[in-house]
Formats: structure tokens, C-alpha cells, sequence
């Protein structure tokens, strides 16, 4: 059982042995008190009280039941295993226990073990349990080490105590894992966990369980210091000489953090929850006592959060590779290579050969330095680690106010491997931080929306490796264009350098992009470099968006766009830098939501971008000439399967504009078959192969105004992603509609079949006058963001078009209540272009007036009012 811990008596006494027999309707109703009673204590008790307080409570109600069922009076035992076995249950976390037996079993033993576990669930215990012999423990444990793990945190609650402790003594035998396999087992379990978040520990909806950094780093030390030492604690660490004081203390602190912050998730919850959603962290925040002020709660809690995983990670790492020197190679070193009078290479592991190197702060950069250059470095030595938390402990300036280490930081960024592992261990131990003030100000600075996955830190650094990964040849074939241009540019440094200010103003209010790009000038001038560079840098900081936005919310066909686009940029230099970044911190902030569409977007404006420089900006696109090139390069492919005459006599149906917003390739696939087509009935395609990544959807069909309403309705409904859309009407008033559309998983679409339901789908819709538009409800992951619709006109190139922006909740259906409203108000839509950045929606239309003009200062007003009232 447990050492004594405080636990009022009117949750105790009535599941004691000396008491009567209780029913499950009362068990339930103490169960519920004593939750409550938790609750009470959770502000004013040590973590540690209410996390055994429950243990206690339940080893008692489970030696109650025990006793009830009789099953007392047989040869078994009911042992605690896992984080129960170690005395630790959170609110509402499983209650794992194993049923020790003979190696036979009666049919009446088996049947009251049933009972006993069916009146577990009864009272509402999450109970993870299992009914073995000490052989089949065994034999399970040999092979898994998951099992073997919990049977080693194994604790008797009743029952047979001599068959507990023949279990007990087979485990802590030295064949049943050896420390060494044991070792191996575990650390290779850590790190195929860390992988499933991609390494990253900053992610915004952590899991504080599992993610690096979290609860299971902490348990895994104790798990491999007990087999090893038959440790009981890490207090004994310290005794072992393997944690100093300061680090015992240090993870304590660390690991009574992530409990309360577990705790208070399972009391919002209600539940056994380990993944702080964005739905819980408002409420998690106020219960921690982090006050009740919405994003700037959350902003100091989850700081806090991210800056003690930091710390676990870093533990936990020096004292693996401790346990690595010790358990694994007994202490035998390998030839060691001398590096210079303060540094030898171990086993691929940089070992600082003297206490006091790190007093002075150029060493550390020095040591960075060596990474870079010496190949053959895979990591730092643990006693280096050491010395390096120590040592920035006491860093009592900044290390940039120091003209050698400014020199230095210069000399990795621009070194072909700095941005290698130098980079990487320089942001896992804060080294980063410590020399950039304005990092350290990002460091687990949350970002409210559920576009970024990870921190402001997190994100910019895996910009900075997508970017170092773009001048590395092994991954050429990932983003050619973007390869070819990083290893061909003469300073890699100037991006990396825009890539670590680029985001480095968010958070403090104000335009990040324009402080960001007063930051990077300022390190420019600081660490000498020409004003070129410089501008260079700073210039990207302050558009490191535009290209983007452009791609996704522009017709990237239209010629005064790219001449608008172009005119911002300049040149070729500044477009190839602005493209390599665009693609790197698209990449970074979520891999989920990176599609070809949204690649293939960026690589034409790129293109369209270099033949505006090439032609020369103020040499405007001869539209006629254009028109003419498209359809003689059309009339090419059909390649005399039509007859001229009745393709003539479509062609004049359609209006300038048809012809120049579409390809050659798509103007012959329409009029193949729009002539072959009875025009009675709409028409719809789907493109047999990928258009942009995408897949296009063609509608022709005869006008009405509530074609737009009804495509994007059924496609939802779907659940098909529009990326763009094309609605240009002809002369006859028939209508050609051109959507792109991506699955849920952001791909096109590759199922014949599912293309095939898609355009039947859509023709009965479109075929049928009494079509209902049903738009489902906000999801409850949703509610919780607070988007304000916002609904701006934007100046158009056209005299009889108006840019439309709107911005909005990605709601379910938002498209259809947009067209609903454009219906209303007798809206013609030309175009669209629809972007999602996580919770938010930034959709973009090319609208007109029912007299096919320019929207009026008044129909602005009457439409902006209504999107706003509606959506």
C-alpha cells in the first residue's frame, strides 16, 4: 500500500474493511464528492497530495470491492501497475491493474474475477487491467518491453502476498532485462515517440504525456536509472552522482509544473485528456491561476510551458547519454581528438576539456564554430552539456554585445554546414536566445489560430533548415527550382539571416513585418555588413508575405497584377530570394496544410514574375496578340476534329476575356466537348488530370443566379476544398464555371469513380430548380475563435469590376452564405479566389452589378452590411 497520505475520512471510512458492503449507486456518489473535493484542493495543495490523494482513495475502494467479491479467500493478488503503481493517478486517468493468479484457474474464480472488473466499470473507474500467472507475466514482459516497464512499477494492493512477491523477485532478476537491452529498448521507444511530432516539441495544441519534453522524458530517466540502480527515485541519482542537487531540483520543479498543468486539463475536460486543445487552454489557464484575461493568459501559461519542456528535453537528453557512457560502454572511451587546448572529440561527441571554458562567452561560440567545421561532431559530450547549462545561467549580458561573437555567429551563418547541427543545437539549448535578444523574446510565443502548428521560435527555425535543406544536393529532387536557386546565389546567409527576423516582431503589436525588417537592418549594421546585404535583408523581412498573398489571393494571370507584383520586387535577385523564403515558411508553418496547389501557385507567379523583368515592365501584353495565340494554339490540338465553321460560331459566342483567362489546352477541352453537348442540359466535367495540383471542375450550363450557390453548396457538402473559381458568361448567356478543388487531405482528386459522382452529382443539382441550399452548423472546434467578418473593396484594373474581400470564420458552408448573399443583392461573380489560413477564411471575388458595371459607393455599403449581418 501507500505511505500515509491526507485524504478526509468521509471518503475513506465507508470503503473501509470494517464497514458494510456497499452498493455502486453510493460508491459512484463518493467517487463524484471526493473528484469535487480535488478540485477544491487543486489551488491550495501540493500536485504531488492530490495526485497520490487519489491513488490512496482508489487503492482503498479497490481492496473494498476485493473483499466483497470474496475473491480474498483465493491464492491471487491485485497488483497496481504503471503510474498507479508508482502511486500517481491524475483525475481521471486509467487505473491499470494486473490480477495475479496460479497457473490454473477455476471456472468460479474466473467467473467472480469477472464480476469484480464488470463492478469496476460500474463505478466508473477506467480500469486497464489484465489476469496472468507469474509465467505468462513473464514470458508477455520478455518480449515487450512496454510490459516489462509496468511491471516493474508493480505494487501489491490485496491478495496473496507471497505470489506478489515471487513476480517481484523475477523482475528484478538480471535475466529478465538486462540493464543494457533495457536501456536500448527505452531509448529507442523515446525517440520513435518524439518522431510522431516531428521532433517538435513547441507544437500549439501539445500533448503533455508524450511530446518531447513532457511527462514521458521524465518517466523514461527514472524507468532506466531503476533498472539500472534499482533506483526508486531520482533523488537517488544524485546520490549515484548522476544529477547534482540543482538538477534534481530542477526536474522536480519541471515535472510538478507539467502535473498541475495535467491536472487542471482533466478537470476542464472531464475527463482522461492529455492534449491541450485550444478548445480547454482559456479555462486551463484560469484554473492554474494565470488570470482570466483570454489570449494573455494563455500566452503566460503556455510560455512557461514550453520553456519547462525545454528544460526536460535538455535533462533528459544529458542524462541518456550518461546512462549511454555508463550502461552501454562502461565507462570505456574511445580515441580521443584533440580539436584545439579547450576541446576533444569523443566518440563523434564535442567535450570540453576544462570547467571554466564557458566563463568566457566567446568559447561558446567558439565551440559552435567547431561543430560547423568538424564533420565528424554528431552531438555535444553530456559533461559539455553540463557546463553549457551552467555557464548560460550566468551570461549576465548579452553575448551579441561582444565583437568576437558577433564575428563568429557571422562566420557559421555563412559556413556551408552552419545551418546544419550547428544551428539545430544552437536553438535546442538556447544559445540562440542568448545571443538574440529578439529571439529570446519568441521563445514559445503562442500564435492563436490554427494555421501555425508550432511556436513563433519553432516555426522561424524550421524555416531556416527548410532553407539550409534547399543548398544541400541530397534533396534536390523536393524543390528543384528552389534547390537551383540556394546553390547558386552567392550569400545562402542573406535568406538564412531574413528567415531568423522574419517573424521576430510577432507579439509585441504592430506590424511584425515592418518591425521585424527595423530589427534585421539594425543586425545588419551591427554585424558589418554592406548596405546592400543589408537592404536586402530587411526588404524580405518586410515582404516576406507578399508573395503569398499574391499567389493565393490574386488572378495570377492577369497582367497587372504580376506588374504590380513585379513592381514591389524589382528585380530577379529579390524575386529568387523572396521565392526560396516564401516556399521555406509556407513549408514551416504547418506540413498539413503544403499541397502541389499551393506550389505549383507560387512557381508560375515566379515565372510570370521573370518574363515581366525579361520583357521589360513597361512593355504592356498586346491582348489581342494573346487572344489570337490562344486560339491558334488551341485549334492546333483539336487538331481538325471539329468542324471550323461550328467551332467559329462557338468562339463568337464567347467575350474577350474567356480567351484570356484560360490556357490553350482548356479552351480545346471546353469546346470539345460543349460542341459535342446537348445545350439543353448543363454540362460538367472533371479534369482527367491535375490542373495546379488541383482538379478542375467545368460547368457549362445556361445563366441563372443561382449556379454559383448551388456548385459550392454540393461541393461542400462533399467535402471538397475550393481553391479557385472562374465564372465568365457568354454572349447567349451560357455560363462557363471553373472550379479547382482539392480532397480533405489537400491532394486533387485521383478516383475515377469519386470524379465520376462529383459530375453527376453536380448536374442533378444543377438540373433540378427547387435545389436546397442546407449550410451545417459551426463545429465546436471552431466556436472557440473569435473571427470579426471583415468586408473591404479593393480598386480593380477593370472599369466595370470591383475587387471583393472578405474575411471571415471558415465556417462550414461559408461559400454558400456568401452566395446566398450575392443572390440577394443581384451580384455577378467573375471570379474567385479562396484562401483558408487555419480558422480563418481570406476569399477574394471579382464581382459586378446586375448592369454587369462597378459596384456603386451605395451597393458597397448595402452588400458589405449584409455579409456581415449574415455570415
Amino acid at each position: 500500500m501507500l505511505t500515509s497520505v491526507f485524504v478526509p475520512d468521509q471518503f475513506l471510512v465507508p470503503l473501509s474493511m470494517t464497514s458494510p458492503n456497499i452498493e455502486i449507486k453510493e460508491i459512484c456518489q463518493i467517487s463524484r464528492d471526493f473528484q469535487d473535493w480535488q478540485k477544491s484542493q487543486f489551488s491550495t495543495d501540493y500536485i504531488v497530495n492530490i495526485v497520490a490523494a487519489r491513488a490512496t482513495f482508489v487503492d482503498t475502494l479497490l481492496s473494498k470491492l476485493w473483499c466483497q467479491h470474496q475473491l480474498d479467500e483465493y491464492q491471487i493478488a491485485l497488483i497496481a501497475v504503471g503510474g498507479y503503481g508508482r502511486g500517481e493517478l491524475h483525475p481521471y486517468s486509467d487505473v491499470d491493474i494486473l490480477i495475479l493468479t496460479q497457473d490454473k484457474t477455476t471456472p468460479e474464480l474466473e467467473e467472480k474475477i469477472s464480476a469484480f472488473i464488470t463492478q469496476l466499470w460500474d463505478v466508473k473507474l477506467d480500469v486497464g487491467h489484465s489476469v496472468r500467472s507469474v509465467k505468462e507475466c513473464l514470458k508477455q514482459a520478455i518480449n515487450d518491453v512496454t510490459i516489462a516497464t509496468n511491471l516493474m512499477e508493480m505494487r501489491q494492493i490485496s491478495g496473496n502476498k507471497i505470489l506478489a512477491e515471487q513476480l517481484h523477485s523475477s523482475i528484478n532478476e538480471d535475466d529478465f532485462w538486462t540493464s543494457q537491452k533495457f536501456f536500448i529498448a527505452k531509448r529507442e521507444e523515446q525517440q520513435q515517440r518524439h518522431e510522431q511530432y516531428h521532433g517538435a516539441a513547441y507544437t500549439l495544441e501539445p500533448n503533455l504525456k508524450a511530446n518531447p519534453g513532457g511527462l514521458r522524458d521524465i518517466q523514461t530517466i527514472g524507468w532506466v536509472a531503476k533498472r539500472h540502480f534499482q533506483a526508486d527515485s531520482l533523488e537517488e541519482l544524485v546520490q549515484h552522482k548522476y544529477l547534482t542537487n540543482n538538477e534534481y531540483f530542477e526536474l522536480l520543479e519541471c515535472q510538478e509544473y507539467l502535473w498541475r498543468m495535467r491536472c487542471a486539463l482533466h478537470f476542464i475536460a472531464g475527463r482522461s485528456e492529455n492534449r491541450l486543445l485550444f478548445d480547454y487552454q482559456a479555462d486551463v489557464a484560469t484554473l492554474m491561476g494565470f488570470g482570466d484575461q483570454g489570449k494573455f493568459a494563455i500566452e503566460r501559461m503556455m510560455k512557461r510551458f514550453f520553456r519547462i519542456i525545454g528544460r526536460v528535453a535538455e535533462l533528459n537528453k544529458m542524462l541518456l547519454q550518461h546512462f549511454e557512457f555508463t550502461i552501454l560502454k562502461n565507462n570505456k572511451t574511445d580515441i580521443e581528438i584533440q580539436v584545439n587546448e579547450d576541446f576533444i572529440i569523443v566518440d563523434g561527441l564535442i567535450k570540453a576539456l576544462n570547467k571554466r571554458v564557458f566563463m568566457r562567452s566567446t568559447k561558446i561560440m567558439e565551440m559552435f564554430l567547431i561543430i560547423a567545421q568538424r564533420e565528424e561532431i554528431i552531438d555535444l559530450h553530456p559533461d559539455t552539456l553540463r557546463l553549457l547549462r551552467n555557464s548560460r545561467r550566468r551570461l549576465v549580458s548579452g553575448m551579441l554585445d561582444y565583437a568576437n561573437c558577433r564575428r563568429i555567429f557571422m562566420q557559421i551563418m555563412r559556413h556551408p554546414r552552419g545551418l546544419g547541427l550547428t544551428f539545430t543545437l544552437m536553438h535546442q539549448h538556447s544559445i540562440l536566445g542568448a545571443y538574440l535578444p529578439e529571439w529570446r523574446n519568441i521563445v514559445g510565443q503562442m500564435q492563436f489560430d490554427l494555421f501555425h502548428a508550432y511556436s513563433v521560435d519553432e516555426h522561424s527555425y524550421r524555416l531556416i533548415k527548410n532553407l539550409y535543406r534547399f543548398s544541400q544536393t541530397e534533396f534536390d529532387h523536393e524543390f528543384p527550382l528552389c534547390s537551383k536557386i540556394v546553390q547558386r546565389i552567392r550569400k545562402p546567409e542573406v535568406l538564412y539571416i531574413a528567415g531568423i527576423f522574419h517573424d521576430i516582431a510577432k507579439g509585441r503589436g504592430g506590424d511584425h513585418a515592418k518591425l521585424g525588417a527595423i530589427d534585421a537592418l539594425n543586425f545588419g549594421k551591427v554585424h558589418q555588413l554592406n548596405d546592400h546585404d543589408g537592404r536586402m535583408i530587411a526588404w524580405l523581412v518586410k515582404y516576406h508575405l507578399l508573395m503569398s498573398v499574391t499567389a493565393q489571393r490574386r488572378d495570377i494571370a492577369d497582367p497587372e497584377v504580376i506588374k504590380e507584383f513585379a513592381s514591389i520586387v524589382r528585380d530577379e535577385a529579390h524575386l529568387d530570394y523572396l521565392y526560396c523564403l516564401t516556399v521555406a515558411d509556407m513549408r514551416a508553418t504547418n506540413e498539413s496544410l503544403w499541397n502541389s496547389w499551393k506550389a505549383n501557385l507560387l512557381e508560375e507567379l515566379y515565372f510570370n514574375t521573370k518574363r515581366a523583368f525579361r520583357r521589360g515592365l513597361e512593355k504592356p501584353v498586346d491582348l489581342r496578340a494573346k487572344i489570337r495565340e490562344n486560339q491558334d494554339q488551341a485549334k492546333l490540338l483539336l487538331d481538325n476534329k471539329l468542324d471550323l465553321a461550328k467551332l467559329a460560331i462557338l468562339w463568337r459566342e464567347f467575350k474577350a476575356d474567356y480567351f484570356l483567362r484560360y490556357s490553350p489546352e482548356q479552351i480545346a477541352w471546353h469546346s470539345e466537348h460543349i460542341l459535342q453537348h446537348d445545350k439543353s442540359k448543363p454540362m460538367v466535367l472533371i479534369s482527367p488530370k491535375a490542373y495546379r495540383g488541383g482538379t478542375e471542375v467545368f460547368v457549362y450550363t445556361r445563366d441563372n443566379a443561382k449556379i454559383f450557390a448551388t456548385i459550392v453548396t454540393l461541393l461542400g457538402a462533399k467535402g471538397l476544398s475550393i481553391h479557385d473559381a472562374k465564372i465568365i458568361t457568354s454572349k447567349g448567356r451560357f455560363t462557363t464555371n471553373t472550379f479547382v478543388i482539392l480532397d480533405q487531405q489537400g491532394h486533387a482528386i485521383s478516383d475515377s469513380y469519386r470524379a465520376l459522382d462529383i459530375a453527376q452529382s453536380l448536374t442533378e443539382a444543377l438540373s433540378d430548380p427547387n435545389f436546397k441550399f442546407t449550410i451545417p452548423s459551426t463545429t465546436k472546434r471552431l466556436e472557440q475563435f473569435k473571427v470579426t467578418t471583415q468586408v473591404s473593396f479593393i480598386k480593380s484594373s477593370s472599369k466595370n469590376r470591383t475587387l471583393l474581400e472578405i474575411v471571415a470564420l471558415d465556417s462550414p458552408g461559408l461559400l454558400a452564405k456568401f452566395a446566398k448573399v450575392f443572390i440577394a443583392c443581384e451580384i455577378t461573380i467573375h471570379s474567385a479566389k479562396i484562401t483558408t489560413f487555419g480558422e480563418k477564411a481570406e476569399d477574394v471575388f471579382t464581382v459586378s452589378n446586375k448592369d454587369n458595371q462597378a459596384l456603386t459607393e451605395q451597393q458597397q455599403m448595402i452588400l458589405s452590411q449584409k455579409l456581415c449581418e449574415d455570415v
